[in-house]
């Protein structure tokens, strides 16, 4: 979320329009334009300056005109600046909230922090640029997020406070979160220590219990949708791809067609399958938990469609490989969440809780890694004194689906050599007596 600051402003005339290129724009628009493009380092102030004396010397043109004309920015800039500000004026009409400052902005949303005035307390404001305030489908899924994150209420998940409209902006209330993503830190660190990784890796493992319990996975977890309060505290951010298990509807809509982020995107998203469940929730998850302990992406690739083409064929590099530093249990635990197969993920997020909490205590992972001992299972049948096969340990790397029925025959196998020796033994001993 939290980009780059810009000043408190006061609030614009409610009639004022940005003016377009090629006509004298309003006082406010134009004192707006320079503070944006001097923060935004696209203007230096005696370049402003300079712009502005040109301005005042011919009324019929803009000061964005002058400073295109000067070539002191783009044309694409200025679009782009428009594009802000219109979304930081639009913002501070709606009614109840004053815009504090603009905290970052992506291709589908600017997120504002603002003041709710009712309750006196910090919020953001996610705003719909008004280029898309005609276009009903990107409405309904801007509203879609909105209500479902209203349906979830944890600790780990962005609260939601409002959704409604502003003249042609659409906008979304939400609780506002005083930290850094996890890639922020990744940025910063290059790495998580284990420690820290498997803490946040839990809290959104708690979240994803919570929603997935009440319908809904995520279907975007990466990095940059994970953020960090200043006390550690964990929160799941972003609900615009979430969806609900039971909306068949939805799924059958986007069918055969691949939602999500290439570098932390499940296997069975990329294929656009219908039955898409919290196993793809997981993959991502485990995904983030890969990047966070390695500093790399599981896989990379020149474009997004090598990327997620090696999410489908290439086998994951371990991550101890990497990393030799973190433990055994938790690279087994991370292979278990980036399996291809759904069936050989964890079923749910309790089971990987089970298994974080357990690698957090040094202790073996209880679903991932498991091993089967031989030696305990056929302990009692040779008798005092007679000699016994060694202990067999059959790992059980793959998990729980891949090699469940190679586990089973093996053990079948070593168990009928094993009793045939034991009878070749009883009558050899016989046969002696």
């Amino acid at each position: 979320m939290p980009e780059e600051p810009s000043n408190p402003t006061n609030p614009a005339k409610s009639g004022e329009q940005p003016a377009a290129s090629g006509s004298r724009a309003g006082g406010g628009f134009d004192t707006m334009l320079g503070r944006v493009v001097v923060e935004r380092g696209l203007v230096s102030d005696s370049e402003l300056q300079q712009a502005m004396n040109h301005r005042d010397t011919d009324p019929d043109a803009s000061l964005a005109d002058h400073l295109l004309d000067a070539g002191f920015v783009t044309s694409t800039q200025m679009d782009r600046v428009r594009s802000e500000i219109e979304s930081e004026r639009s913002t501070q009409r709606i009614p109840g909230y004053r815009i504090v400052r603009k905290l970052g902005s992506g291709a589908m949303a600017t997120v504002f922090l603002a003041r709710q005035l009712s309750l006196d307390r910090d919020v953001a404001i996610k705003v719909l640029p008004r280029r898309y305030s005609d276009n009903a489908d990107f409405i309904a899924r801007f509203q879609k997020e909105g209500r479902a994150a209203a349906r979830l209420n944890d600790p780990n998940i962005v609260a939601a406070y409002d959704v409604g409209n502003s003249g042609e902006h659409h906008y979304f209330v939400m609780e506002y979160v005083d930290g850094e993503t996890v890639y922020d830190g990744i940025v910063a660190e290059k790495r998580f220590d284990e420690a820290q990784a498997i803490s946040v890796t839990k809290q959104v493992a708690s979240a994803l219990r919570h929603a997935h319990d009440r319908g809904f996975i995520h279907r975007d977890i990466k990095p940059k949708n994970i953020m960090i309060t200043k006390d550690g505290l964990v929160k799941l951010a972003d609900l615009g791809l979430a969806r609900a298990l039971s909306d068949k509807d939805a799924a059958e809509a986007e069918a055969g067609r691949a939602f999500g982020t290439p570098f932390y995107i499940s296997p069975e998203q990329i294929r656009g399958k219908v039955d898409i469940g919290p196993q793809a929730d997981i993959y991502g998850l485990g995904a983030t938990l890969y990047h966070m302990v390695t500093g790399s992406v599981p896989f990379k690739g020149k474009n997004p469609s090598e990327v997620m083409h090696r999410h489908l064929k290439e086998p994951l590099v371990a991550p101890d490989h990497l990393n030799p530093g973190i433990s055994s249990g938790l690279a087994q635990v991370i292979e278990m969440m980036l399996a291809k197969d759904p069936s050989d993920r964890y079923r749910n997020a309790a089971e990987l809780l089970d298994d974080l909490e357990l690698v957090e205590q040094a202790q073996k992972p209880r679903h991932a890694g498991g091993s089967i001992d031989l030696a305990s299972m056929v302990s009692g049948m040779a008798a005092d004194g007679e000699p016994t096969s060694p202990a067999v340990v059959v790992p059980a790397a793959g998990g729980r689906g891949q090699s469940s029925g190679l586990t089973m025959a093996v053990i079948a196998g070593l168990s009928i050599s094993l009793l045939v020796n034991l009878a070749l033994l009883a009558w050899i001993s016989g046969q002696a007596n």
